[in-house]
């Protein structure tokens, strides 16, 4: 029997961790329980559907009969008794800028709610709003407790703003990324299909499914980096629809050592030098061009060089542009990609370019097999 209730009262540790302890740590547990069950919809803002969910978590920290949160114009969530004391409370938003307390009236003799403190909420020093806690009297450990779950709640908010600050910068760098496929590209390439609609249905079928392979990799929302394969299938896929325009002017030479091809880079970093080569070295001339791409192995290293035979670039024009100084157009999306291979890799490992006006472009990308920065 006494086994049988030991196995009892561990299954019921188990079941309840709050039981587990001294009033002290049992007390801890539940402050850090009920804390994080409020936090997840206020990560998410504060608005009345967000305010009324926290409010319901953080009344009991404060053991207060009621607890509202505002923000700078309204009460959007009152959780606990006295409910009409809403449009009182509302007046001293006004003054909520420090901790303020203030008595209640109420005709209500059974009305629990005689007294109340609100304590501002504050994002990056500005005030977003105001937490308030009431109480049948006057109480300076209300006050106090008000004051740190007010911190609290705060310091939610502030987190708020950093993860919308840091899905902007995630964003604009995506945007930028895209920025770099050209759009006469995209309008010649659909140009290319239609042409073929009529005369080789089944090479405009080939083609179209070409398009909307890059278009889907190129578009994807899948992360920060890809491997050296997934990066090179959009490439070939890429000069496939290059090809249908050029034609026989387009030459193209793939030296693909297979054991780099699991490597992992910054995502869409080698597309805008490749769309570069194809630009310099093919648009811009009137003969054939030719654009080489080697990946090879060098121990610790991959080594890609993209290389074309095209009119090329004076070495000063080039440099400007990789201070993202001159015409962008100049050199598609070169800077962009260097300045991200610095970022990831370090100073060692940005763009290696040598050109020069009438002798081509060589583009060399050295990625480190193992960075812990570029885990996918």
């Amino acid at each position: 029997m006494g086994a049988a209730l030991g196995h009892a009262g561990a299954r019921r540790q188990q079941e309840n961790p709050a039981d587990v302890g001294t009033p002290v740590e049992r007390a801890t547990f539940h402050t850090l329980h009920t804390a994080s069950l409020a936090a997840p919809p206020l990560r998410a803002g504060l608005t009345p559907d967000t305010a009324r969910k926290a409010a319901r978590r953080l009344r009991p920290l404060l053991g207060t009969v009621a607890l509202a949160l505002a923000d700078e114009e309204s009460v959007l969530a009152w959780d606990g008794a006295g409910d009409h004391h809403r449009a009182a409370a509302a007046a001293h938003l006004a003054h909520a800028a420090r901790t303020r307390t203030f008595p209640l009236t109420c005709p209500d003799a059974g009305c629990p709610v005689r007294w109340g403190v609100m304590v501002p909420l504050t994002v990056d020093g500005r005030a977003a709003g105001a937490l308030a806690a009431f109480a049948g009297q006057e109480s300076a450990v209300v006050v106090r407790a008000a004051e740190e779950v007010a911190r609290w709640v705060s310091v939610q908010l502030e987190l708020v703003d950093l993860d919308r600050a840091r899905s902007s910068v995630i964003e604009a760098e995506i945007r930028a990324l895209r920025a770099q496929i050209s759009p006469h590209f995209v309008y010649n390439s659909l140009a290319s299909i239609a042409s073929f609609v009529r005369t080789d249905p089944e090479r405009a079928r080939e083609l179209l499914l070409e398009f909307a392979d890059f278009t889907r990799y190129s578009f994807r929302r899948g992360g920060d980096f890809t491997t050296l394969a997934e990066e090179l299938r959009s490439i070939e896929q890429y000069l496939e629809l290059a090809r249908a325009r050029f034609g026989r002017r387009l030459e193209v030479t793939l030296r693909i050592a297979p054991e780099v091809l699991p490597v992992t880079l910054p995502f869409l970093c080698l597309q805008p030098l490749v769309e570069n080569a194809l630009k310099h070295g093919l648009e811009e001339s009137v003969d054939r061009g030719r654009i080489t791409i080697t990946a090879e192995d060098e121990g610790t290293e991959a080594r890609v060089v993209i290389e074309d035979d095209g009119v090329g670039m004076d070495p000063q024009r080039l440099r400007d542009l990789l201070r993202g100084r001159g015409d962008p157009s100049a050199g598609i999306g070169l800077s962009n990609v260097d300045m991200r291979l610095r970022q990831v890799y370090g100073d060692g490992h940005g763009l290696v370019i040598e050109t020069g006006v009438g002798a081509g472009t060589k583009i060399t990308v050295r990625l480190p097999k193992f960075h812990p920065g570029s885990a996918r």
